[in-house]
């Protein structure tokens, strides 16, 4: 979000008051806003009754900013009301968030954020990262997850910045380099990691999403590889590169089945390659991932059947 200095209204007498949770208009925006900032950072809430999102974000904010104690506030402006500040502000969409500091705004987002993006949006404002960090983790989780990957990437170096020993952080901006095709750089991130917790969960699933990345055909190839098993269905070693080029691309179920279709064509292939492959692949993807959950139920279908 583009963050610009509004002209806020410098109506309005009186202390900033003690709420963390408020309502404003126009003229008192200067006191809870602009004066209220110079102690304590003030989020700004720009909302409407027809607002269905609003009424979604705006219940998170109040309960995130109580449960801060005092470490931030939180303003509404019902831009219905007080059409003049939203527009100086160029707010074009609801619910927009604002956050103000020292009197001038420094960060802000539009749309109704998943609770842990809010959480981690509260943490880094008020630079208390290491606070609330499993809620920042999971949303550069998210983030990740959702494409957003300098987001994540950014989140993730924060908390490294707080806890360089931290290996859910270090592995998921090894993700994020792996996602750019960097994989040099994250191979040294990976390193940093100390090793009494170099096998850890996190740390396990980025190596093996580096190796994945390092040895997976281009995923131009995958039309080339669905044609050689149209000409032969037999051609298992087309069909584990398939499998590599889909899981590249994204496209985790593809990838499953096509290994699954492997194994319960001839198990032994290749020295039991697609069974290990899926196992790497699993471990990349996760122990929460749906995906691999399911994977390792069919795969245990397969082989003690």
């Amino acid at each position: 979000m583009s963050i610009d200095t509004p002209i806020l209204s410098e109506g309005g007498a009186g202390g900033a008051g003690g709420d963390l949770v408020k309502d404003t208009t126009t003229q008192d925006s200067m006191r809870d806003v602009i004066e209220a900032s110079q102690a304590v950072p003030v989020l700004v809430d720009f909302w409407a009754p027809w607002c269905g999102p609003c009424r979604q974000l705006t219940p998170v904010l109040e309960r995130l900013v109580r449960a801060a104690k005092g470490a931030v506030k939180l303003v509404k402006l019902n831009i219905d009301g007080h059409p003049q500040i939203p527009s100086q502000m160029g707010v074009q969409s609801i619910p927009a968030v604002f956050a103000f500091q020292d009197g001038r705004p420094v960060d802000g987002f539009m749309g109704a954020l998943p609770e842990s993006q809010v959480k981690s949006f509260i943490a880094r404002l008020t630079g208390d990262v290491s606070a609330d960090l499993a809620a920042v983790l999971e949303a550069a989780e998210e983030a990740l997850a959702a494409g957003d990957v300098n987001a994540a990437a950014q989140t993730f170096g924060e908390v490294l910045q707080k806890d360089a020993e931290k290996p859910q952080a270090a592995a998921g901006l090894a993700k994020c380099y792996i996602k750019t095709g960097d994989l040099v750089r994250a191979e040294q991130t990976l390193a940093l990691v100390p090793p009494a917790k170099a096998d850890s969960a996190p740390v396990a699933s980025a190596r093996a999403m580096l190796e994945l990345a390092r040895k997976a055909p281009n995923e131009g190839e995958v039309d080339a590889l669905r044609a050689k098993l149209a000409a032969d269905p037999q051609d298992h070693q087309a069909r584990f590169d398939l499998a590599l080029a889909l899981n590249a691309k994204g496209d985790r179920e593809g990838a499953l089945e096509e290994l699954l279709s492997i194994i319960r064509k001839n198990r032994g292939w290749n020295d039991d390659a697609a069974r290990k492959q899926l196992l790497q692949l699993f471990e990349a993807w996760g122990t929460s991932d749906q995906t691999a959950a399911l994977g390792r139920q069919k795969l245990s279908s397969i082989l003690f059947a």
